[in-house]
């Protein structure tokens, strides 16, 4: 669980600051299941530079709450998760600093996004929010304000989960899991799973992946995990800390993943897997290849470029599926080219896709 924040603050010095704005999204990795949005009287003063960017002034903070009495609802909404923010250094020692001053040691796991950014979407001109969201095709609204930027932070974070391929991310959250009786710990993961086509990550205690399954109902899959009784499926029972899964959507990305995942994670309890390469070429060498997303009104986008599957991921908008540019900064690269164009090319072979375009 995590939940994405932003906050906008007073200015001035160095822990001297006071928030004037937060915006927080609890947000399970696929939506968002709660959310704190409110103005915040600091107490003091703004910059008169902090209110030419933001635009919020003293006036409108006469009747807003403190931070005291909001505290409460900060503590419970952030309660088992993992902060991100873009610059988390600086909104976490807000936080901090604030709750500091009610003599309360707030502590938490964090994530930045804009350091996340650097590893997963690389070379890009500028990591500034602004920038960043505008080169990469994601709408922004309200700049400066919390909420408009946390909302970009959001989508901005969806996108980095999707290139995490190797799981860093969810490896480092997995660690601070709480723990459970074996039963009850299954049944909270089967509560969680929805009944919806993907793929799933088994983890141990580590936060390392052990096991890596797919299928159309997702549900029913990981219950098959905890109820057979093999000797393979009785090691990974005893040694599962925690799961989690991404929603796939469509036949064809849940291959992608999972093949592609098996080979980058070599998850100990998995079969390994080896595809003939098909030396057959497509029937185009430029391709962008569209298939159903994983809800209404998104995209699946592969694309084939020079006769190979440069990359896969999902878009719901239309301008990031025309600017070839935009759309390969969204797409996570498929480094093992020749197992990524076995798979395209084998599903091309055995079903009509949603739609193709040719360039």
């Amino acid at each position: 669980m995590y939940v994405i924040l932003d906050i906008e603050t007073t200015g001035g010095k160095f822990n001297e600051e006071g928030i004037t704005e937060i915006a927080m999204h609890r947000f399970d990795g696929h939506n968002v299941v709660d959310q704190f949005i409110t103005l915040v009287n600091p107490e003091k003063e703004i910059q008169e530079f902090v209110v030419k960017l933001t635009g919020i002034n003293n006036k409108m903070l006469r009747n807003a709450p403190k931070f005291f009495e909001i505290a409460k609802r900060v503590i419970e909404i952030t309660e088992g998760a993992t902060l991100v923010a873009h610059n988390a250094n600086f909104d976490y020692r807000i936080l901090r600093t604030e709750f500091d001053r009610l003599g309360y040691d707030f502590k938490i796991n964090s994530l930045c996004t804009v350091e996340l950014s650097k590893k997963l979407i690389p070379g890009q001109d500028s990591y500034s929010l602004g920038k960043l969201c505008k080169s990469l095709g994601i709408p922004m609204t309200e700049r400066h304000r919390a909420n408009g930027d946390a909302l970009a932070t959001v989508q901005l974070f969806k996108l980095i989960l999707e290139k995490d391929t190797d799981k860093t991310i969810l490896q480092q959250s997995v660690k601070y899991f709480d723990n459970r009786v074996q039963k009850a710990l299954f049944s909270k993961i089967i509560d969680s799973f929805p009944e919806e086509e993907g793929v799933f990550y088994l983890h141990d205690k580590e936060g390392k992946v052990i096991y890596l399954g797919r299928g159309k109902n997702l549900k029913a899959e990981v219950n098959n995990v905890f109820v057979k009784t093999s000797a393979r499926m009785k090691k990974i029972q005893k040694r599962v800390y925690t799961a989690n899964y991404e929603k796939t959507g469509n036949a064809l990305f849940t291959r992608l993943k999972y093949l592609l995942e098996l080979e980058t994670l070599s998850p100990k309890y998995n079969y390994k897997k080896s595809l003939k390469p098909k030396n057959k070429e497509f029937s185009n060498t430029n391709m962008i290849l569209f298939e159903k997303g994983r809800e209404l009104g998104e995209n699946a986008i592969v694309l084939v470029e020079n006769n190979h599957v440069f990359g896969y991921g999902f878009t719901n908008l239309s301008h990031q599926e025309n600017e070839i540019e935009i759309l390969k900064k969204i797409l996570t690269p498929i480094e093992n080219t020749t197992l990524g164009d076995t798979i395209v090319k084998g599903h091309l072979q055995r079903n009509k896709l949603q739609k193709i375009i040719r360039y």
